[in-house]
């Protein structure tokens, strides 16, 4: 059925920022949009067309809800994957394919699958509780991210050396050697049903240095023209070798060798995206549904220098969501503001993002100082 029949239905699993604005890129077309969600107030709920409210992760829930849609995505990985393998099996369509969050819901075996396929990726091994890791206190300093359930920074800890060994998860987890980077970047591929392929320019990201999630990017990232060609090509390798059908963000060390090597993926619009829907010709939300729903794939020339400033909850705040200093910031030239509707704030919870756009490179830095200095989440 094409996805411009009036009886068209795309399911998402998840119904948070990303399923949001999938919902506000979905509206251009006119596609009909089914949400699942366990949050009874998801930042999606209102804009959905149906709006179901239930675990990601129960089978049942997942198969039912699945059995309803002509095409099934998702905005986040931690799903019940033997529904959608089951779904798949009769005849749904079911993108990024169940295989692929599979690979990449685990990080032990998103890095195994890396290796296997001779992508360029940091040293590791993988263990599976504290005393198996206290075997490779030679291997510090590193990371340890635990296999499944971490998000947004979570599950992840820099060990530096054995001293650290006391905090360690004790869960399965992979211990990846710490790299001596210049740059992180991110690469955002997306592959459609039929194969076609088309990057995103890399982008250049900063992580908080305690919570290791993105406080802002800038985009294109300023890297050398031997560097973009490694970052694109080892981009559309992880894609090809997947196989996966939607978006892919890759996101990347550059070392200061020069090396380029994977950090992890993302099988599914992305953080180091965002920016995309004002200073590219086609956003990656607009990508995807291109992706999944077979159609030509859209130009991703950047319109312009970009940056994305993550608006984060502020230390030490719990409750009811205050924006201070969003007027001024909207005073600025080039401010483009993006809230996610979501009531209550914690510490680092993201809460929206700002996007800044200029056609000068320092300009824009400063204006990015600027929006950071300013805005803060508060409660």
């Amino acid at each position: 059925m094409s996805a411009f029949s009036s009886d068209f239905k795309l399911g998402i699993l998840g119904g948070g920022q990303l399923g949001r604005m999938l919902i506000q890129a979905a509206i251009d077309f006119n596609i009909y949009i089914k949400i699942l969600d366990a949050d009874p107030h998801a930042p999606c709920k209102p804009f959905a067309h149906e709006f179901v409210q239930g675990s990601l992760m129960d089978f049942e829930t997942v198969y039912a809800f699945g059995k309803n849609v002509n095409v099934l995505t998702i905005e986040i990985e931690h799903v019940n994957v033997e529904a959608l393998e089951k779904l798949q099996s009769e005849g749904v369509k079911v993108y990024p394919q169940p295989q692929v969050i599979r690979t990449i819901q685990d990080k032990r075996v998103q890095k195994q699958f890396y290796r296997q396929h001779s992508i360029p990726t940091s040293d590791f091994v993988l263990v599976d509780d504290k005393d198996s890791l206290a075997e490779h206190h030679h291997f510090l300093p590193a990371f340890q991210k635990l296999g499944k359930s971490g998000y947004d920074g979570r599950g992840v800890q820099r060990l530096s050396s054995a001293s650290d060994l006391h905090k360690a998860f004790s869960e399965p987890s992979v211990l990846e050697k710490a790299v001596d980077f210049e740059k992180e970047i991110s690469v955002i591929v997306a592959r459609n049903v039929s194969g076609e392929i088309s990057v995103f320019p890399p982008v250049e990201l900063v992580f908080h240095p305690v919570h290791h999630l993105v406080e802002y990017l800038f985009a294109p990232a300023q890297i050398s023209g031997l560097i973009l060609a490694q970052a694109n090509e080892i981009a559309i390798g992880v894609a090809s070798k997947l196989q996966i059908v939607g978006l892919l963000a890759v996101e990347m060390f550059v070392t200061k060798t020069g090396e380029v090597l994977v950090n992890e993926s993302a099988p599914r619009p992305h953080n180091s995206g965002h920016h995309t829907i004002k200073a590219n010709a086609t956003s990656q939300f607009e990508q995807h549904l291109r992706a999944i729903l077979d159609l030509p794939l859209g130009s991703t020339a950047a319109k312009t220098f970009a940056a994305m400033v993550n608006l984060l909850g502020e230390d030490k705040y719990n409750g009811d969501a205050k924006y201070d200093g969003m007027e001024e910031a909207l005073a600025i030239e080039g401010v483009y503001v993006h809230l996610y509707g979501k009531k209550t704030t914690k510490p680092f919870r993201k809460m929206g993002h700002i996007t800044i756009i200029d056609n000068n490179l320092e300009a824009l830095q400063t204006k990015v100082q600027q929006v950071k200095d300013r805005v803060k989440v508060i409660a």
